[in-house]
């Protein structure tokens, strides 16, 4: 009985909150689409359990959909707004919706990447000018930041208010060699090679040069930066982001090992991926009856994320829709019913609508298929459901994260530039059709959801963590902070390869004098 009350007591207090004390967070939502989702639930769940919240969020972002038109209806912490300017909203807009096109035909570049993050850095120094709003959050004095670790600014902005900090990188583990995990490119795939952990020999060698290349590129996108650190930074005491990146008290990562795979990690990282998806609830009536005359069929989702919510390219909507038709399901397509082409019949057995309850869709009984864009968010919370994904990657991280899809068996990926009718319809038939894709996305489904601890807990516990021990020094390895020659012991191999060449000179020396001497007496006893 005793045992019993004990077990009890401590699953009580893992599930409730320990701390009755308050402490003051603050969340940067500099980046839209998927990046938001991401820091406005952190935001919820923080002031949910009794944390005192803002956010500084970037109004008129185009990449906030919906934000613009009506807010939030539903935002229980408080927000500092900021603005980029109509003119630099405008630009930005123009390049988002250039680089769609772009990734529609299948063209990503690394020039693209960089022109995303001139974007952004234009927007970070209209920021960095605005010292109302900078001074207003030093009067805040909070407890501690966190921020998205895919945008440079959010480090420069933290540096600048001297206030200690947390990452949330909205992806996988992109920048590693950056923060100074172990990435042994025999076995860890660098960012964008597409590659598992897996190799074979020319995989190897490919991995090993962009692991090289991957240095390269991040002195560009900190050389960009560099104007703002000279504006904003005195002489003598203008930071390194490569220094600052260090500062970091935790590392939490979107993803879960349910997607990614096994790596080296220090202690002051954590996966937390999975935590915008959830129990799904019931869906809207008008949708339930919809599904309900799918019969054993069932249906299946189709988004494409946040930042490509209508494709306005018609041939690819001719080739989707026609596909689609062949399906016996039902399909429910988020798709902004204005932009649809008037030419265009939608197949029968499609409803598009400008949202969806994504999350509940997927934990309906009668789900059988998710069509995505393979945006981690969306790709956890079909994990977390269990859903066979095909999956049409567009930019980012995508490529990588459906190489782990197709690694643990439960999708396809089909590139937007080879999408016909026919392959879209024999793909999905086949994810459909065939158990294997089934019954291993619901073996991923229990490895995600019996984990110890849910993510919204996670999340909480470690950055109460964090600040009651007033900081994450102790998590930290030594390591990160050596040279990188000391780091790789190479000072100690050269020390070892020294001692070894002066041990072979000194035996050659000592052999070839006493040689000599021995002649020299063979020679005296001649005579």
């Amino acid at each position: 009985m005793a045992r019993r009350e004990g077990v009890f007591f401590c699953f009580f207090f893992l599930q409730n909150p320990i701390l009755s004390e308050t402490f003051k967070i603050l969340t940067l939502a500099l980046v839209g689409g998927s990046h938001y989702l991401l820091m406005d639930e952190i935001s919820h769940v923080l002031q949910d359990n009794g944390h005192d919240v803002t956010m500084l969020l970037r109004v008129g972002n185009i990449m906030i959909p919906g934000f613009n038109d009506n807010g939030r209806s539903v935002v229980n912490y408080k927000i500092i707004p900021w603005s980029t300017g109509e003119e630099n909203e405008r630009a930005f807009k123009a390049f988002f919706e250039d680089q769609q096109n772009e990734f529609l035909d299948g063209r990503q570049s690394l020039s693209s990447y960089l022109k995303l993050m001139d974007n952004l850095a234009v927007q970070c120094s209209v920021l960095m000018n605005q010292s109302a709003i900078l001074n207003s959050i030093r009067s805040e004095n909070f407890d501690i930041v966190v921020v998205d670790g895919f945008n440079p600014c959010c480090f420069l902005l933290v540096e600048k208010l001297s206030l200690p900090f947390v990452v949330m990188f909205p992806t996988l583990i992109a920048n590693g060699q950056q923060i100074g995990l172990p990435c042994p490119p025999s076995y860890v795939p660098v960012y964008q090679s597409h590659l598992t952990d897996r190799m074979g020999f020319w995989e190897r060698v490919q991995n090993v040069f962009m692991y090289v290349g991957e240095q390269f590129v991040h002195r560009q996108v900190e050389g960009l930066f560099h104007n703002i650190i000279k504006d904003h930074y005195q002489e003598g005491a203008r930071p390194v982001l490569y220094e600052i990146y260090q500062k970091a008290e935790l590392w939490f990562y979107n993803t879960d090992l349910s997607i990614d795979f096994a790596r080296p990690l220090h202690p002051n990282v954590v996966y937390l991926g999975g935590i915008l998806a959830k129990a799904a609830q019931p869906v809207p009536h008008e949708l339930e009856e919809f599904i309900a005359t799918s019969g054993d069929a069932g249906f299946i989702v189709i988004t494409l994320g946040s930042m490509l919510s209508s494709v306005q390219r018609p041939t690819l909507l001719r080739e989707m829709n026609a596909g689609l038709a062949r399906m016996p399901q039902k399909v429910i397509w988020r798709y902004q019913g204005s932009k649809w082409p008037a030419e265009l019949e939608l197949a029968p057995n499609v409803r598009i609508l400008d949202w969806i309850p994504q999350n509940d869709l997927l934990g309906h009984h009668k789900a059988r298929l998710f069509v995505t864009h393979c945006g981690m968010n969306s790709l956890l919370e079909a994990i977390h459901h269990g859903i066979p994904v095909l999956g049409i990657p567009l930019f980012g991280d995508q490529f990588d994260n459906m190489a782990r899809v197709s690694a643990k068996n439960f999708g396809i990926a089909v590139p937007p530039e080879q999408l016909t009718a026919e392959r879209f319809a024999t793909a999905m038939m086949q994810l459909i059709a065939d158990p294997r894709y089934k019954s291993a996305a619901a073996a991923q489904s229990k490895i995600h959801r019996s984990h110890p601890f849910p993510p919204d807990q996670r999340l909480v516990r470690w950055i109460e963590h964090i600040i009651i021990s007033k900081g994450g020094g102790h998590l930290r390895p030594y390591g990160t902070q050596q040279p990188w020659y000391q780091q790789y012991l190479l000072d100690v191999a050269l020390f070892l390869c020294a001692c070894f060449a002066a041990a072979v000179y000194i035996s050659v020396k000592v052999t070839r004098a006493a040689l000599s001497n021995l002649c020299r007496q063979n020679k005296l006893k001649k005579n």
